[in-house]
């Protein structure tokens, strides 16, 4: 019988950026950017294609990160709410049995009282979103401004804790990356990549939210209307119609989106090329991602919140030589919860009830469970936030449909747009409308698929412990 002493547990790697969608990565078929050291990761791993978030907004992906719990069990359903560190985490799991751990960069969780990381015994991180520039960090020991651009410092922090480590001992390293965040700015570096180039426009940017429910339309989130000059580094010139206006918006957008991304895929190299030289890259799980999708210009937006497709999902590739085949792809569906229960299972440490996703590892590992979920859940629950204007909604996602319910008009919300409009659906046929264009809720033709898809959502609502709304 092998004793827990002679259990390989592998070190781990968890690198993570802030907006980064997978449409702006190679390794998933991007038509405007390259990124060779993420791609790394995925020739040499496994590409997720389905890996969604429950919540596409920053903080909430974050808490259900660590605790592998719904936002409504969690404690953290937006931007505003702080995380409890006396919650259980797997960082906390993992350093009471044994591993070294860290996070550097990004948290995003709040400060002070019970909000400042626990669990890790190593953590200097952004005071909230931080700066590209000079940034400030916060440490057990207090703060301090650092000076450089803010992703060569976390990589460097990253590279110094790792090179001060106990090397008897795994590891368990969160490198998280402010970039690509609004306002999109870019190191000296990258500065000019694009210069002479016009990023292709995606296929939705003209999109005109027509036969959809009124969230789509009233979101504030229009790279032609809502976009100012901080996101743009200017104005427009003059003599420029709407539409080139639009357009001109959206070329300053993308191509400082995409620097501030080719600045994470260099250092995303560097951490890789340190694990080859250390030796260690057999026996660490190396996992890049976003905390959500990010719309570049698809349905002429910026941001995300929403349940379409590209704010749902999430980059997500994995290396780890020992296990997982060289590139590997997966269309299984994965979930941001499930994240804190594949590192327990590959540390050999039971993960306890509470938690609510489920280890990935037999994906990793090649294999698709029979019982494994065919359908997700989700919900965002900012309802009218002051800056973008998306309308709170729950709903289902299968490899076919979407159904998203647009809950809180029914909720009456005193003098706002909402006051007096009833709750509206969505629903979606994704193999027939890939870009979720065209809403089909209450055709004749897809009663019977609806009356399904709201029986599995009300089943999933149950399985997480959340409640509906009445009116539903």
């Amino acid at each position: 019988m092998t004793t827990r002493a002679e259990l390989r547990r592998p070190n781990i790697l968890f690198v993570m950026s802030d907006d980064h969608a997978s449409h702006a990565m190679s390794c998933y078929g991007s038509r405007i950017n390259n990124t060779p050291n993420i791609d790394r990761i995925a020739n040499e791993g496994i590409r997720f294609d389905h890996c969604f978030c429950t919540n596409s907004i920053c903080s909430p992906s974050r808490a259900s990160i660590l605790t592998g719990q719904y936002n409504h069990l969690n404690g953290v359903k937006s931007i505003d709410d702080h995380f409890d560190g006396r919650k259980q985490t797997f960082p906390k799991l993992l350093q009471a049995d044994g591993y070294q751990t860290a996070i550097i960069g990004k948290w995003h969780l709040g400060h002070g009282g019970f909000a400042d990381p626990t669990g890790f015994d190593y953590w200097s991180v952004l005071d909230g979103q931080g700066d590209y520039f000079n940034s400030e960090f916060i440490e057990e020991g207090g703060r301090q401004r650092i000076a450089g651009y803010v992703t060569d410092v976390i990589a460097d922090k990253s590279l110094e804790w790792l090179r001060k480590r106990d090397k008897d001992r795994p590891f368990m390293l969160m490198c998280h990356h402010k970039a690509p965040h609004r306002p999109w700015q870019p190191d000296e570096r990258h500065s000019r990549m694009y210069e002479d180039v016009e990023i292709p426009y995606p296929e939705t940017f003209d999109d005109d939210y027509a036969n959809r429910a009124q969230a789509a339309v009233q979101a504030k989130m229009r790279i032609g209307r809502d976009m100012v000059v901080t996101d743009t580094k200017g104005s427009p010139p003059e003599g420029l119609s709407d539409e080139q206006a639009k357009r001109w918006k959206y070329q300053r957008y993308i191509k400082d989106y995409l620097r501030c991304v080719a600045s994470i895929d260099d250092n995303v190299g560097r951490l890789l090329d340190y694990l080859e030289a250390e030796g260690i890259a057999e026996d660490t799980i190396v996992i890049y991602t976003s905390d959500q999708g990010f719309f570049l210009g698809d349905h002429g937006w910026f941001d995300k919140r929403f349940m379409y497709e590209e704010s749902l999902r999430m980059p997500f590739v994995v290396r780890y030589p020992r296990e997982i085949a060289p590139g590997s792809v997966t269309e299984s569906i994965a979930l941001n919860v499930d994240f804190a229960q594949t590192f327990l299972d590959y540390a050999h440490i039971e993960a306890p009830a509470d938690m609510q996703g489920r280890s990935l590892r037999p994906l990793l590992q090649g294999t698709t469970p029979d019982d494994w979920r065919t359908a997700m859940y989700y919900r965002y629950w900012m309802h009218l936030d002051e800056h973008h204007h998306v309308y709170s909604h729950y709903g289902i996602r299968t490899d076919r449909y979407k159904l998203i319910y647009y809950y809180a008009q029914a909720l009456g919300t005193p003098g706002s747009l909402d006051e007096n409009r009833p709750p509206e659906w969505e629903l979606f046929d994704l193999n027939k409308d890939p870009y979720e264009l065209k809403n089909v809720y209450g055709l004749p033709e897809y009663e019977a698929v609806t009356s399904e898809l709201k029986e599995e959502l009300h089943r999933l609502q149950a399985e997480v412990s959340d409640l509906p709304v009445d009116e539903i």
